[in-house]
């Protein structure tokens, strides 16, 4: 097995562009090659598949822990010829972010280096990037992005000082992934067209040494993939519909990995599309996305919106996250100020601010017995919305079931709405903070039998 992290000096210097351009190229040349996004990220892994036609999969310390994200990587690097990380912001921020990932799993770090504005000076920063991380970060090589001209290239070049130069990408590349307010177009919408991946891998054949990049050290990492791999043959026992289409994608992929080790056959269905929750589901997972940018599709689809309150008011299990959410709460107010009637689970109603209401890690505690586990049973996840409960949160029917702090133990208000055995959040848990919350998943659709 071989891998690498790309990772960048900062936020928008370009690791995106590198990482897609790497995974087309190197799918390209005839290599299996395993995508992996640092961080709790949902988007990026969806357009890593794209790039090279295999399931991304995050790898956070903070929510999951050195143990289960050495497994993980373990487990899927194993069935590729490379894998590829993608940093997240820059390679130092964050304390258990790109420079904790590499730390832990022993990979070379390739550093994206955005090379407007510098000259020589590049070789400040990259040697600054290499001495702060010296003994435990393994830069081993960089590659400058928007490099004006070959002259410019080699100016660049001449700053850096025993770390290998792989090459570059050019300033008028002509490629970008589109934006909107939470970040790059998903792949459901198919952001990026395939001529424009394939120019792309083009260009990084040509302007970046792959052969050199390939021959760094062999990646080794303690594991057990074979105990996983015999999991993942475990009898069904259940089906849990998942909700996916271009309103709700935002997914785990190990989430539904450990229901499917836990017994789960995961069946997908469209709350935009379809008429009913697919008949023969014992449970049901909504995750986020963008219902804000479909809710008038949503809202019209009467006839799910019923199939969706039946299930709930019939005591059967779901379980729901930020835009799955909104989706049962009673309706939501697009940024327009359009009000779009929901399934009315939950008393009350969301509304989309213009800039970003939340962002971080969460640790939540379970206030109660539930589908997820046991009263005092503690997850991690993550919370990233522009979005907002404008009304009805204090209505009497209203139980909450988390306790909640961030990353640094500061205490939020409660959350975790729950109706019945409907569990609705904010926040994104990540099952591989507690692996046992997709058993304890299944087994609350046995309860209901």
């Amino acid at each position: 097995m071989q891998g690498m992290i790309i990772a960048g000096t900062h936020s928008g210097c370009g690791k995106t562009t590198v990482t897609l351009g790497m995974l087309a190229a190197l799918k390209k040349k005839g290599l299996a090659v395993q995508p992996f996004k640092a961080g709790p990220d949902f988007i990026d892994t969806g357009l890593h598949r794209m790039a090279c036609g295999r399931t991304s999969r995050n790898l956070d310390l903070w929510m999951c822990g050195d143990a289960y994200v050495k497994t993980c990587f373990q487990r899927h690097a194993a069935a590729a010829d490379v894998s590829v990380v993608e940093g997240v912001m820059g390679l130092y921020d964050g304390g258990q972010g790109t420079a904790g990932l590499a730390s832990v799993l022993g990979l070379p770090v390739i550093l994206v280096v955005d090379g407007y504005g510098m000259a020589e000076s590049a070789g400040a920063v990259v040697e600054g990037f290499r001495s702060f991380g010296r003994g435990t970060v393994n830069i081993a090589g960089v590659i400058f992005n928007r490099v004006a001209s070959p002259n410019h290239l080699n100016r660049l070049k001449e700053g850096v000082k025993d770390i290998p130069v792989f090459g570059f990408l050019p300033r008028d590349l002509n490629f970008e992934i589109p934006h909107r307010h939470l970040g790059l177009i998903t792949a459901e919408e198919d952001p990026l067209a395939l001529e424009h991946l394939d120019r792309l891998a083009d260009t990084i054949i040509s302007n970046i040494d792959i052969d050199a990049m390939l021959s760094l050290p062999e990646l080794t990492v303690s594991g057990n993939a074979s105990s996983l791999q015999t999991a993942l043959q475990q009898p069904r026992v259940c089906r849990v519909a998942v909700a996916y289409d271009k309103a709700f994608c935002f997914y785990y992929e190990d989430n539904l990995d450990l229901l499917r080790e836990a017994g789960a056959e995961i069946i997908r269905f469209s709350p935009l599309a379809d008429k009913a929750i697919p008949q023969g589901s014992d449970a049901v997972y909504i995750g986020g996305g963008y219902p804000e940018l479909y809710a008038e599709t949503l809202s019209q689809n009467k006839a799910m919106l019923a199939s969706v309150r039946d299930w709930a008011e019939a005591s059967k299990t779901m379980y729901a996250e930020c835009g799955g959410m909104m989706y049962l709460s009673e309706g939501l107010y697009a940024q327009n100020g359009c009000y779009f009637p929901m399934a009315g689970i939950f008393p009350f109603r969301t509304a989309m601010r213009q800039g970003r209401s939340c962002i971080g890690y969460r640790e939540i505690i379970l206030k109660n017995d539930g589908i997820l586990g046991m009263k005092g049973e503690s997850f991690r996840g993550h919370e990233f919305h522009y979005s907002v409960i404008a009304e009805g949160l204090l209505h009497p029917n209203i139980e909450s079931n988390y306790r909640v702090a961030d990353r640094t133990g500061t205490v939020l208000p409660d959350e975790g709405y729950q109706h019945k055995n409907t569990l609705a959040s904010y926040i994104h848990l990540h099952f591989g903070s507690r692996p046992d919350a997709a058993e304890r998943f299944i087994h609350s659709t046995q309860q209901e039998r």
